[in-house]
This record gives structure tokens, C-alpha cells and sequence, in this order.
């Protein structure tokens, strides 16, 4: 498979309260970088995967909403724990909705998502599946 990645950031806010969490059981704040991979059996005419000027805006889109909000107070996040692998499988559904909308002008060649959140140099969690 062809795979193009671009890369973004967010900074949020948020709290994961259970015992399991320990000390990020109370507010803290925590800046990812979110890597984005999109996944072609081949290239196009062009020998592109993805147009990366979109695939970058898509991703910036898609981040948009969480961009400095802390967690606790969005709506769709009512009773979840915004843990990395939460956020990963959240940001995935997102962007797979803007892939699948045609959004990527890849006329329907990408075929597989990864999403990967760094929580810092040491840890790093991702979603990856078939759109």
C-alpha cells in the first residue's frame, strides 16, 4: 500500500476521573501531535496518494472543534473518558466522514485511516482501520 501522513497539533483540557487515571484524575492540560495517515492500493495519474494540501486541511478541520476546549465541557463527550485511544478513535471517525464525503479529491482510492496521537517523546496511542 501507498501511504501519504501529514501532521497537526491540538491543546486541550480535560480530567479522567477514576481511580485507575491517578494524578490525571483531577484538570490538566496536554498538547498532541496528531500524525494522519491515508492508506491507497496505488497512485493516481498524478503519482499522488492524496493531494497533502488537502489531507492538511481536513486534518486542521477536523481538529478545529477540540482546538483549546477543555474536554469535560463538550457536549458529544458527556460520560467518556478522553483518554489518547478515545481521542484517536473520535479524530478517525471525523476524518474518514470527510474522506468518504470526497473531501480528499482521491475519488475514492483511499481505502485505510490511521490515526496517531503523541502524548509526548515517550507515548503515543493510534486507531487504524478500512474506511
Amino acid at each position: 500500500m501507498f501511504a501519504v501522513e501529514v501532521r497537526d497539533h491540538i491543546m486541550i483540557g480535560h480530567s479522567l476521573p477514576a481511580p485507575v487515571f491517578g494524578p490525571a484524575q483531577g484538570m490538566h492540560g496536554a498538547t498532541f501531535t496528531v500524525d494522519a495517515a491515508f492508506f491507497t492500493e496505488g497512485i493516481d495519474e498524478h503519482g499522488l496518494v492524496v493531494d497533502i494540501g488537502l489531507a492538511t486541511q481536513a486534518l486542521a478541520e477536523t481538529l478545529e472543534p477540540l482546538r483549546y476546549k477543555n474536554l469535560d465541557e463538550v457536549p458529544e463527550f458527556a460520560g467518556k473518558f478522553t483518554t489518547t485511544e478515545f481521542l484517536c478513535g473520535h479524530i478517525f471517525e471525523t476524518l474518514a466522514a470527510q474522506v468518504r464525503a470526497g473531501n480528499l479529491g482521491d475519488d475514492g482510492r483511499v481505502k485505510k485511516l490511521r490515526i496517531m496521537l503523541h502524548e509526548s517523546h515517550l507515548a503515543r496511542a493510534w486507531y487504524e482501520a478500512e474506511i
